[in-house]
């Protein structure tokens, strides 16, 4: 299956919660989302906007940095990971992470790089980078389906110059 990219642009942390609803709305048992970006980039911001939408309160989602992994009941079980204290994909492994990555619910990854070869194939992509003076760029990578297309259709606010 071919996959879709496209580039957001979010100039506040409530665009960025918007665009991740929008994600989260879309989302089925088994998806998993890579978060990268540097250290303040929004990547928690935006497992907020993924929760509300599957009905966790955005309060209950904060960095799992000294857990880990932290699970949240929803509509669907929702796994916020966070690897940033993590060296190894032998150490993901170690705490049982291919199970949660392959599960019935949704896993969101901060910090996906820690384990690339553990990542299934088909895992939605979010790519956050800083852009001047306070926005974001955030490029998302997913497989072309019907579902990922409906919610690019609803980020259309988001795309840059739109």
């Amino acid at each position: 299956m071919s996959r879709i990219s496209i580039d957001l642009r979010s100039d506040s942390e409530g665009e960025t919660i918007d665009i991740a609803r929008a994600l989260g709305a879309v989302l089925v048992p088994g998806d998993v989302v890579a978060l990268e970006g540097e250290l303040g980039a929004g990547k928690t911001v935006f497992c907020k906007g993924v929760g509300e939408s599957l009905g966790v309160s955005p309060e209950r989602i904060v960095s799992p940095t000294f857990t880990i992994v932290t699970e949240h009941e929803g509509a669907l079980p929702l796994y916020h990971v966070d690897l940033y204290r993590l060296s190894s994909e032998w150490e993901a492994a170690c705490i049982g992470l291919e199970e949660i990555l392959n599960g019935e619910g949704v896993c969101l990854v901060e910090w996906p790089e820690v384990i690339v070869s553990l990542l299934p194939k088909h895992c939605i992509k979010v790519r956050f980078l800083f852009l001047e003076p306070d926005g974001r760029s955030l490029n998302i990578t997913a497989e072309d389906t019907p579902r990922m297309r409906g919610f690019l259709f609803r980020c259309k606010p988001y795309l840059p110059g739109g």
